[in-house]
């Protein structure tokens, strides 16, 4: 007769009835559990589908069927061993989840650098040494949930209508000598906790209903890619093709350097890396019709760094406990909608399987994956429905690439008359054809992984033509923390310093940002400045449903018109940095009859029956016949 078994965890930890697939896959953790013969439970309408032992003795899977099951307590048998499992009722159907559209605007901050909550325990005990130094970039800040939770007010009065966090699962990786730390949250060490330096799984559950109470959504940030090197999975791996290329994980691992994930050998040298495949960062070769191999596989199965091991997504029991752990987040804590980190580097059929399964459970849900090549056709062939692939992805929203590099050159050109300054947005938003639907494309001028758009200046002339810009066109567009108040600089040291902490957020900050006494006249008459628009572009349907027009940048000065049920909205941009003139004649055909029009700023009304002066840098965003 066997003997008992101790079963240390179970994923996910509950789950919920009434989904339109019913099947459930449980991940069973313990010693030896591989050696359970018998898998029972007298649970009314679940039935037990199948067991699968895996490689490793540690780990069971055991597939159920729960079409018949109702909410409650159920009790499963692993031979002698009794667990307990709660089934759980559905807070709503999984039509009635709404995910961001391009009405909203989402507002993406990194939890460690934003705010640091009343109660914050800078030490929490269990986890992987770590240290909180708001002097060093690369090191822990203490920002939490609870910090962003006091300042949902904030959000409100700015103008924008969702939040996107950075990953706030655990990454309990030890911090190391060189100041590397796993602050920014990317190298994920469990799926089913928030990480404790950030608060609990109830705070996130708290923040989300108290943002939905306040009309914000919250976006969260996953990452199907790669996991943590701390992560179980990693020191005691269920199957041998469980992760892409592990071969050389049989190092010893003790005294592993948290930055290279490589462990120096005895005599203080680099250890041989030679069956470590890193991944190329080019993402060029998953959609190229011509693409090698050995070019296919660096991409994919290569480690995005040593520290973050590549899951196999070809693995279905791999992608099942991944697409589970999506699902499990959405019923749990109410998140509006997801962004998915590193979306080429990971299988591509799999993936489009995940986005099938979340479409057909939630088809008003939305994901944005970030696909991080600066060329209209690569990001639109990633988008659902596309014409130009072979496979739809079946992801709803891409990220536009394109936007962000091309702004980026123009800010610091002066506009001629073909190619340079704002011709280069013209001639980018021209291939708006390939997409199969421009409003689901996700428009930025800067985020967590560029410099900041001001670099280590204060253009704010610039700032304006590209924020004007990002909420007039036919896109979804994201802020990143900070942009408001002027929040500066580049990653030429490291990343650090396009992530520093919010003003005011933390303890001891000799300014509060959050307040306008708090800033400097500059970032005051900034945070006016967008919030103005901001809170204009609120439901505001020429902007989410109007018609675009654009006109090819003509002596310096790059007009875009939205136009809705008679209501239009011109944006204009002098792209040099001398005077301009608007020929009012020109545009006649978005102008109309309309002989004034409304700044949408200052609300000033401008006369449209003659020729306008254009001040060096200038923008205008004017509406009419509203």
């Amino acid at each position: 007769m066997s003997a008992a078994v101790k079963i240390t965890r179970i994923d996910p930890t509950n789950w919920y009835v009434g989904m339109k697939n019913p099947q459930l896959q449980l991940m069973v953790y313990g010693k030896n559990i591989k050696s359970v013969q018998n898998v029972t439970t007298d649970y009314p309408g679940v039935a037990i589908d199948s067991i699968v032992r895996l490689d490793s003795p540690n780990y069971l899977l055991v597939y159920l069927n729960l079409s018949g099951a109702q909410p409650g307590e159920m009790t499963l048998k692993f031979d002698k061993t009794k667990v307990k499992y709660q089934l759980r009722q559905r807070e709503m159907g999984g039509d009635k989840r709404m995910g961001f559209t391009n009405a909203d605007v989402l507002y993406m901050l990194m939890p460690d650098r934003f705010a640091q909550g009343k109660n914050h325990n800078p030490q929490i005990k269990g986890m992987n040494t770590y240290r909180e130094d708001r002097t060093k970039p690369s090191l822990r800040h203490g920002g939490d949930l609870e910090g962003i939770r006091e300042h949902l007010d904030y959000f409100k009065e700015l103008g924008v209508t969702a939040l996107w966090l950075t990953p706030v699962l655990e990454n309990n990786s030890p911090d190391s000598d060189n100041g590397y730390s796993t602050y920014h949250g990317y190298a994920t060490t469990d799926y089913y906790r928030v990480d404790p330096r950030f608060g609990t799984n109830d705070d996130y559950r708290r923040l989300c209903d108290e943002a939905h109470q306040k009309g914000l959504k919250v976006v969260m940030d996953m990452i199907f890619n790669h996991s943590g090197f701390e992560h179980p999975w990693t020191q005691d791996m269920p199957t041998k093709d469980w992760l892409n290329t592990p071969q050389w994980l049989n190092e010893q691992q003790s005294g592993r350097d948290p930055m290279t994930g490589f462990t120096a050998n005895a005599d203080g040298s680099e250890p041989a890396k030679s069956q470590y495949l890193q991944t190329s960062y080019k993402l060029t070769p998953v959609k190229d019709p011509y693409a090698s191999q050995i070019d296919l596989k660096e991409t994919v199965d290569g480690w995005f760094v040593p520290s973050m091991p590549d899951l196999n997504q070809r693995n279905p029991h791999v992608m099942t406990y991944l697409i589970q752990n999506s699902i499990w987040w959405i019923e749990t804590v109410g998140i509006d909608g997801i962004r998915m980190d590193t979306y080429p580097y990971a299988d591509a059929r799999a993936m489009a399987n995940w986005m099938k399964r979340l479409d057909d459970e939630y088809p008003n849900f939305n994901t944005v994956g970030e696909t991080w090549v600066t060329e209209p056709a690569y990001t639109a062939a990633w988008q659902k429905d596309s014409r130009l692939s072979k496979e739809n992805s079946y992801l709803k929203t891409v990220m536009d690439f394109a936007f962000f590099d091309r702004l980026s050159q123009a800010k610091n050109e002066e506009t001629d008359d073909w190619w340079n300054g704002m011709n280069r947005l013209y001639n980018s938003f021209c291939y708006d054809y390939l997409y199969t639907d421009p409003d689901h494309v996700m428009a930025f001028i800067d985020n967590h992984d560029t410099d900041r758009f001001l670099g280590n200046g204060t253009d704010t002339l610039a700032l304006k033509q590209a924020l004007a810009l990002l909420l007039t066109v036919r896109r979804i567009p994201q802020l990143y923390y900070g942009t408001e108040i002027l929040m500066n600089g580049t990653k030429e040291v490291t990343d650090g310093n396009v992530r520093k902490d919010f003003p005011g957020g933390f303890p001891g900050d000799p300014r509060n940002a959050f307040t306008p006494e708090g800033r400097t006249k500059a970032q005051q008459a900034m945070f006016t400045w967008l919030s103005r628009l901001l809170h204009w572009r609120q439901g505001n349907q020429a902007i989410i449903r109007g018609k675009m027009t654009q006109f090819i940048p003509w002596k310096g000065v790059y007009v875009i018109a939205r136009q809705h049920k008679g209501h239009t909205v011109m944006t204009i941009i002098n792209g040099w940095s001398t005077t301009a003139t608007l020929e009012v004649a020109r545009y006649a055909e978005i102008i109309g009859t309309n002989s004034r029009a409304t700044d949408v700023i200052t609300r000033r009304t401008l006369p449209l029956d003659h020729d306008l002066t254009l001040q060096p840098r200038q923008t205008l965003i004017l509406e009419m016949g509203k």
